[in-house]
């Protein structure tokens, strides 16, 4: 099943949101996305949440993401997760606007945010 996702523009509603999927979900399933990798590390962190990080993407796409523009790095991660190269451009330009994407990858059948 395709991954599903919900921007937020507030850290503690991002909290708020991955206590409860994880009532619905498996917790190695949600990640958090931000433009920034200081910030959706403390985001992750407090909402005890995943990143992506080399396990999601492979050896070889984590490479090439050190030598990638931010924009670049972000739409490999998303498709990594499972989006399509659009959906993962306009996911990506909504990081540019400062939100925080939390995305639940192999949801169950009727999942929502």
């Amino acid at each position: 099943m395709a991954p599903i996702y919900k921007e937020f523009m507030n850290d503690d509603e991002v909290v708020s949101a991955v206590k409860q999927l994880k009532e619905k979900v498996d917790e190695n399933n949600i990640y958090i996305i931000t433009h920034d990798d200081d910030h959706t590390e403390r985001v992750a962190e407090r909402a005890d949440a995943n990143t992506v990080g080399m396990n999601e993407t492979g050896f070889g796409v984590s490479v090439k993401n050190v030598f990638r523009k931010k924009g670049d790095e972000l739409r490999a991660k998303f498709e990594e997760l499972g989006f399509g190269e659009s959906e993962a451009r306009g996911l990506e330009n909504e990081l540019d606007k400062g939100a925080v994407i939390v995305v639940v990858q192999d949801p169950p059948e009727g999942l929502s945010f």
